[in-house]
């Protein structure tokens, strides 16, 4: 019999980043204990901060049938002198049956002891405490906590459990809450456990007292609240999409507000801004004619029709938040970009401090400075210049407080201590990109600083034997060879990674430079848009510079998918064949001894096409 089924986990507000975190793995979760149970149907994953919901429309009530085989030893261990041996008994007693019950089957080329057990199906109001139990203690949050006495732990506390199967309520236990059918509304409505009889009467309690389950209708009434409050007020609201995720998780009934700060701290950055609007208060930011403007969007978890109060407790915590930014700007500015306090900041163990770190950085960009100087613009002196002030903003009282604005903070004290352009610039740019779709440094000025700051990191641990295995990678080193195949294919600039890597690991603890140079390797595919199998064949015949191995790529992905292509290697491959154990030196051909027309022909035209220059590689290959 089918029947639905609803299941929900009510618990004290949950944190919203650990939540969304673990939130891809929980269907994935619940789908494992339904392939364990041989309970699998399609079912609806709702969430608010107060509850984890599972409905299923059609849920069978009762598990099917099924057959589980035993194999056993061969027949002629199992017995002997037609009496049943250690292994043969073993096996009986495995099956949970009498050695008389036990036949044989033909299993290759042996007989072996064989047993079939037919199982019965278990009623699913057996089983569902226990798949709810094992669902739960299945999800990982990092952090959990204990209540009441009791030994295990949850993310929260677990404050009520619901199991319907139909229309009965299914008896169950999950750490220490008994199941009913009662579920908690919205606090502005009441704090108590309000109770309901059936699945639609539930879906109607949320709904008639402040609950919006769905989390998908939470996302599109917020969004349809910022574009009233835009159309109104004539501004543009900034959606941060991890913000918005955080926003849905944290309210049952979303209603979008718009408050104001002092125009004074406008004064900070506009990034100290955002950010401790975003990390601190969860405050969306909002522009005019693309300026951040002295207003904010809080998303409240109410239902009140007057949010007048709301607005003005969330403005005076703002206030006192922007008051702290403006205090550290100020300080920061009168104390300057010094590197005082650097010496004290281990990067790393056995890599030294910060300061040892910048007098690398400083050898590496003398270093590029170097190979590029014949295309740059500016002098080395400058950009050494940029080197030593780079980490100066990590002993700012504003990178103390918000650690991901370190670079970004740097380059508005620069350019305000009246710095170059370009210093100011690439002291903001060095930690970019930082991720897949983040902005690159805009200037091969801060192209070079930012490759500086990455080759140090990687050839450092990599000289120590630091190198990422399986997922585990905690000074994200994939991410730094991205960046630096980023940054070089963004300049078009030669970077030859066996030539590069041995010259600058000479200053570094003696490593296997062959070991870095196939971590980079490893990660073509990700940046190289093309074939697995034209990128290996590239970089199998080429020299390792990151600009020519793209070009050629692209080249070879190019005509690979022309029509031709199938024909083409089919002759390729006949003729390597052939050649294989041949001498590949066309010097070595004597033209005289050709003797049909044919070949004689073929090679004048190879001799043409392979003494000819050509623009790209694409029209070589073509050749």
């Amino acid at each position: 019999m089918i029947k639905p089924l609803l299941i929900e986990i009510g618990t004290q507000e949950l944190p919203a980043i650990p939540f969304l975190k673990e939130l891809p793995n929980i269907e994935k979760k619940w789908l494992n204990v339904l392939q364990k149970y041989n309970l699998v149907s399609e079912y609806e994953l709702y969430y608010t901060p107060r509850r984890i919901v599972l409905y299923h429309r059609e849920f069978s009530a009762k598990q099917k049938d099924s057959t589980q085989e035993f194999f056993g030893a061969p027949i002629d261990i199992a017995y002997q002198d037609e009496k049943p041996t250690k292994a043969g008994l073993g096996f009986a007693k495995k099956c949970g049956v009498e050695m008389s019950e036990i036949s044989s089957i033909k299993k290759g080329s042996k007989e072996v002891l064989y047993y079939k057990k037919e199982i019965e199906g278990e009623d699913v109001t057996k089983l569902l405490g226990s798949m709810v139990d094992e669902f739960v203690r299945s999800l990982k949050f990092g952090k959990s906590m204990r209540w009441e006495g009791r030994d295990d732990s949850f993310i929260r506390p677990i404050k009520s459990l619901v199991l319907l199967l139909g229309t009965e309520c299914v008896e169950a236990e999950l750490f220490g809450i008994k199941s009913q059918l009662a579920s908690f509304v919205h606090r502005d409505y009441s704090y108590e456990k309000i109770k309901f009889d059936t699945i639609s009467n539930y879906f109607e309690l949320l709904s008639k007292n402040g609950v919006v389950l769905y989390q998908d209708k939470r996302e599109e009434l917020i969004l349809k609240q910022f574009k009233t409050i835009e159309n109104l007020h004539d501004v543009k609201i900034e959606i941060d999409r991890e913000l918005l995720a955080e926003v849905v998780a944290i309210t049952e009934y979303p209603n979008a507000l718009i408050g104001k700060f002092d125009e004074e701290f406008l004064e900070v950055p506009s990034e100290v801004i955002v950010t401790s609007m975003k990390e601190h208060q969860r405050y969306f930011a909002v522009y005019k004619d693309n300026n951040l403007i002295n207003n904010f969007i809080v998303v409240s978890n109410s239902i009140a029709k007057d949010g007048s109060k709301i607005i003005a407790g969330n403005e005076k915590v703002l206030r006192a938040r922007l008051s702290d930014a403006l205090f550290f700007w100020n300080n920061d500015l009168k104390r300057g970009l010094d590197n005082s306090g650097l010496e004290n900041i281990l990067f790393v163990k056995g890599l030294g401090t910060l300061i040892d770190k910048i007098e690398r950085e400083k050898f590496i960009a003398k270093y590029l400075y170097n190979e590029y100087k014949n295309s740059l613009d500016f002098q080395l002196e400058e950009l050494l210049e940029a080197v030593e002030l780079s980490k100066a903003d990590l002993m700012s009282e504003m990178v103390f407080e918000f650690t991901e604005l370190q670079g970004i903070m740097g380059g508005y004290y620069a350019q305000k201590l009246g710095l170059s352009r370009n210093i100011s610039l690439a002291i903001s740019e060095q930690y970019l990109p930082r991720g897949e779709s983040s902005q690159l440094p805009s200037t091969l000025f801060s192209a070079i600083v930012a490759l500086s700051n990455k080759l140090d990191t990687l050839i450092g641990l990599f000289s120590l034997g630091m190198i990422p295995t399986g997922s585990k990678d905690p000074f994200a080193l994939r991410r730094a060879v991205g960046g630096i195949i980023q940054i070089v294919l963004d300049n078009d600039i030669s970077f030859d990674l066996k030539k590069i890597f041995l010259d600058l690991s000479k200053e570094y603890k003696k490593y296997d430079t062959n070991s870095l140079i196939q971590f980079f390797i490893d990660r073509f595919d990700k940046y190289f848009e093309a074939n697995a199998s034209v990128i290996k064949a590239v970089v199998s015949s080429s020299d390792l510079d990151i600009v020519t191995i793209n070009n050629k790529i692209i080249a070879l992905d190019t005509i690979s998918k022309s029509d031709s292509w199938r024909d083409s290697t089919s002759v390729f491959k006949r003729v390597a064949n052939i050649t294989q154990d041949m001498d590949k030196d066309v010097k070595m051909i004597d033209k005289s001894l050709l003797e049909s027309k044919e070949e004689i022909a073929l090679y004048d035209e190879f001799i043409k096409i392979t003494s000819q220059t050509y623009s790209s590689y694409e029209l070589e290959l073509d050749a």
